[in-house]
């Protein structure tokens, strides 16, 4: 397939350019001895999975981000026994998350091949006061045009608002310029083929593809972008 139409490489964010789950370990860990309560190795276990269903329900429209800060934690300190303020953990989290700029291997050495060629944008859902202080502590945000996150436009991935905002707010002319990059099935793939954008899903535990849609391209590792794009 022919590349040289792109004009615009549209990342995710966590699980694709950041590495997100070292990230929010090492957060986790440090909120809870800023909060004077013992961390055990079970609680990342029992975070990970009440905040990926909630962010799934955000996803699906059904809660919003200020409601998801907090209940993560209230569902997380009720599930551990811990007697605590759910809104003091929150907020002392994203601090600590917002200082985490943890990369999935050669994230930068790609882009930097790739900078040049084309436009870049990260297209994230996100916190605000998360994602845009991680960015810009990562070796990467040079090589960024800007990135649109979901909490500031009221919107998120997959939905069609969305991605309306984003080309807005990048002023891209037409979807047939844009590439999406990403490694959430439902929400980045899924959301760009329903927006009628090529997509490119990042898979790296080598999943097996769902049936659903009618990708560009599927890569393991990052440095195939290179070989196929530059």
């Amino acid at each position: 397939m022919t590349v040289q139409r792109y004009q615009w490489l549209l990342f995710d964010a966590d699980g694709t350019l950041f590495d997100f789950d070292r990230s929010q370990a090492i957060a986790l860990e440090q909120v809870f001895s800023l909060s004077g309560v013992p961390f055990q190795p079970g609680y990342l276990v029992t975070y990970q999975q009440i905040s990926r269903t909630l962010w799934e329900a955000l996803e699906r429209g059904e809660i919003t981000p200020a409601h998801l800060k907090v209940r993560r934690f209230e569902l997380l300190l009720a599930a551990i026994g811990i007697d605590h303020p759910p809104t003091a953990f929150s907020d002392r989290y994203l601090g600590c998350l917002a200082t985490r700029a943890e990369l999935i291997a050669d994230a930068v050495e790609v882009v930097e091949a790739l900078r040049g060629k084309y436009r870049m944008a990260i297209l994230t859902n996100g916190l605000q006061a998360v994602q845009r202080p991680r960015l810009a502590r990562s070796a990467i945000r040079d090589y960024m045009a800007d990135i649109i996150v979901s909490e500031e436009i009221g919107a998120s991935k997959p939905h069609q608002r969305y991605f309306d905002a984003a080309f807005a707010q990048l002023k891209i002319p037409s979807k047939h310029e844009a590439l999406m990059i990403g490694d959430s099935w439902a929400s980045d793939i899924m959301g760009a083929l329903n927006y009628g954008l090529d997509t490119c899903w990042y898979n790296p535990g080598k999943k097996a593809r769902p049936a659903d849609g009618n990708i560009t391209r599927e890569i393991t590792n990052l440095r195939e972008l290179v070989t196929w794009l530059a």
